[in-house]
């Protein structure tokens, strides 16, 4: 189910290209349906994790999958009558939304005991972003290459996540309730001052209360940048490069929507290393990703340098695995299992306003050329690098500084 849905919010991307030659829309209309994805996005995830945690998982993933199916059709349709784009778009990020709040909490809680052994400390709050990964990487690849050769390339190419969204809907009605019924029942009875007395999905007690200061200091400003970079590497890039790419534009937008996310989850292993050195070591590392990859871009955008754009892209590609991982990390961290899809919605909200960035980009490229904006951009996550850095490096000062004012 998660992979379904990185699925269908990649396939449209890998075709941008292909809808400006194939259907003549314009750049603006174009950006337009990528935002609009967006849109129908946050009200998707911040309804979805509540009702989560309100009524379950399961019925609340299951409904989302069903409706995210509805959207592709509806895209299949758009091939013939343009129209259907606008509620094809919206209903995508609608859908994928309250599946990304329900599924990633359904997905952390059966990795977890009773239902899973016992892993790493992390793993299970890992483990939705690596399948949302997975469908972000497979699933504008597999979309463009379609376009690319076959026919009817503006319906051809959703026939993969119609299949895919049927077998997972299949597949994951058998999967059990992780919120069990004394928890609901808890979470809403009004005699609980949080809401959040009863048992867990685990059998667990909650009582525990949000940790809302460390999820501001830690995690919305690192939040927007999960999908900024990405967006500017498989949505922004592509049509500043593709110039010397004759014929061969929707091939390139495919494999630059595949190297992104797929960098994102080649570098799981590092994430996990740096998860056991410090708290905040993927966060840093993340960012420190994006800065590099933002300041390839620039040559590479001023340049029209395709090959440079797909390293550019695949080290943002990093960036954005490293910061996925520590801000699903550190949202389930901070909440209390009858609150984990509420938070974890919150964070996903915050995360994919990211992907505004390529439609903010293009209204500000009519004052500042492209290379500008994106040196602007490194600079940004830069600042947000230092800004989540100083805490940590303050409080080590002062633990340094301690024995020395004890000695004296």
């Amino acid at each position: 189910m998660m992979t379904a849905s990185g699925w269908s919010a990649n396939q449209f991307s890998a075709l941008l290209g292909a809808y400006r030659s194939e259907l003549g829309l314009s750049e603006s209309t174009v950006t337009g349906l990528f935002a609009l994805y967006v849109v129908g996005l946050v009200p998707g995830l911040l309804i979805g994790g509540p009702l989560a945690d309100r009524r379950g998982r399961r019925p609340v993933a299951l409904t989302a999958l069903a409706v995210n199916l509805l959207s592709t059709c509806l895209l299949m349709a758009g091939s013939a009558a343009t129209a259907w784009l606008l509620p094809g778009r919206f209903l995508t990020g609608l859908s994928a939304g309250a599946l990304l709040a329900a599924g990633s909490a359904w997905v952390k809680e059966l990795s977890c005991p009773p239902h899973a052994p016992e892993e790493a400390p992390g793993t299970a709050a890992r483990r939705p972003g690596l399948f949302v990964s997975a469908g972000f990487a497979s699933g504008g690849l597999v979309a463009a290459l379609i376009a690319q050769w076959l026919p009817h390339p503006m319906a051809t190419a959703y026939v993969p996540h119609v299949i895919l969204a049927v077998l997972a809907w299949a597949i994951a009605y058998r999967a059990p309730e992780t919120r069990r019924p004394a928890v609901r029942a808890a979470a809403d009875s009004p005699d609980s001052p949080d809401r959040t007395d009863g048992a867990s999905g685990d059998g667990s007690a909650v009582g525990a209360a949000v940790d809302w200061s460390r999820f501001r200091r830690a995690v919305l400003p690192l939040a927007p940048w999960v999908f900024a970079a990405p967006a500017v590497g498989f949505a922004t890039l592509p049509g500043l490069v593709d110039g010397g790419l004759t014929g061969w534009r929707t091939v390139y937008a495919g494999i630059a929507t595949a190297v992104v996310p797929g960098c994102g989850l080649l570098v799981q292993p590092v994430a996990r290393r740096l998860a056991l050195r410090h708290r905040l070591a993927n966060a840093l590392a993340g960012l420190g990703a994006i800065v590099a990859g933002l300041a390839l871009a620039v040559p590479a955008a001023a340049a029209a340098q395709p090959v440079l754009a797909l390293v550019a892209a695949a080290v943002m590609g990093a960036g954005y695995g490293l910061v996925l991982t520590f801000g699903l990390t550190e949202a389930a961290a901070v909440a209390p299992p009858a609150r984990l899809a509420m938070v974890t919605s919150l964070f996903w909200s915050v995360a994919y306003l990211g992907l505004l960035v390529p439609y903010a980009l293009a209204l500000l490229s009519r004052w500042w050329s492209m290379p500008v904006l994106l040196a602007a951009g490194a600079v940004l996550a830069a600042l947000t690098c230092a800004v989540l850095a100083a805490p940590a490096a303050l409080a080590a000062f002062r633990r340094t500084a301690e024995p020395d004012r004890t000695r004296a």
